[in-house]
């Protein structure tokens, strides 16, 4: 019997999860798993908001992919070119090419500050963002060198990676020039496109009641349009609004992989339409998406994906055996 091939795009929490789940199912002689990703390191992004604040060292939080995969898992570090779900292939920049029987797409998103006006030229001056390991480096230093003025901890743009991040950011600044002994000098001001600090109405309820505890400014209803760097403010969509920052704390639009777009196999965010219950694409056939790569209506979080493995490792082994994908997905996270 012919060997046959399930390919991972993405060696992130999603890729490593359902590689490992699967090669722990599938016969060695019968199935080859393959996860491909551009580099081998894995880093552990909750410690990206610590490291800030002196409470996690960068270098601690980057280990090599390739340390999590079980024994029987192929890892090729390489960049991901064109997916060709017709032809059931997958090419890379180096030219490889990687026929599949099923395809799994966990190819996350990336908050990109090319995707808003005027950010590439205030980053690592005085914009920074804890979502990326060199710039939350730097933020670390701008905050030890900052002795007073206004913080602007601004969400961009929906959605985003962990929801509650950029808030938890906030509560840690509070509590980090407290320690300083220079909070009273400290403006620290809460940016979000969302109607409320966070997505949840009950959670909101609560954590707004938290915010003004802290003297925490919230500015709702906010979208990023531009960044000024040299006069040091950011306008909104419309136009009409200005708010003046001495440093901006800043979590720039997300979006999906390029090879996704590239491929012509998004929804024009870099996301794969994927069905919200079964976690199939909805356009290709033997295509699951996990994680973050999903167009799914719920948070682009770690805690997600956990559930979502099991998901699509029941519904990839219902295939192989003949039957089809269940709608299991209700959405949860943790």
């Amino acid at each position: 019997m012919a060997t046959k091939n399930i390919l991972i795009l993405g060696g992130g929490n999603g890729g490593t999860m359902i590689a490992n789940k699967l090669r722990h199912e599938l016969d060695k002689d019968r199935w080859n798993i393959t996860v491909i990703d551009r580099d081998n390191r894995h880093i552990y992004q909750p410690s990206m908001l610590l490291v800030p604040f002196g409470l996690d060292d960068p270098k601690k939080i980057v280990k090599p992919r390739n340390k999590y995969f079980k024994p029987g898992v192929n890892f090729v570090q390489d960049i991901i070119a064109n997916i060709d779900t017709e032809n059931r292939k997958v090419t890379t920049t180096s030219g490889k090419v990687f026929q599949y029987d099923f395809l799994v797409v966990s190819t996350g998103c990336n908050p990109d500050p090319e995707e808003d006006e005027g950010l590439p030229e205030a980053m690592g001056k005085n914009a920074f963002t804890f979502y990326n390991l060199e710039s939350t480096t730097q933020l670390r230093t701008a905050l030890k060198q900052f002795q007073g003025g206004r913080i602007v901890v601004d969400i961009s743009s929906l959605p985003f990676k962990c929801p509650v991040a950029p808030l938890e950011f906030s509560f840690l600044a509070d509590w980090y020039f407290k320690k300083r002994g220079i909070r009273n000098k400290v403006d620290i001001t809460f940016v979000t496109p969302g109607a409320g600090v966070f997505t949840k109405p009950k959670a909101t309820a609560v954590l707004s009641k938290i915010v003004e505890q802290k003297n925490i400014n919230t500015v709702v209803n906010w979208g990023l349009g531009t960044v000024n760097a040299k006069e040091k403010w950011i306008e909104n969509m419309q136009g009409n609004d200005r708010i003046n920052y001495d440093l901006l704390v800043v979590i720039p639009t997300t979006i999906g992989d390029k090879a996704i777009s590239d491929s012509g196999i998004d929804d024009g965010m870099g996301y794969v339409p994927t069905d919200h219950n079964t976690l199939k694409a909805t356009k290709h056939d033997r295509v699951y998406v996990l994680g973050d790569a999903a167009n799914v209506p719920t948070s682009k979080a770690g805690s997600v994906v956990h559930y979502e493995s099991e998901v699509v490792l029941y519904n990839i082994l219902s295939e192989i055996c003949g039957g089809v994908a269940m709608p299991m997905f209700d959405g949860h996270a943790t």
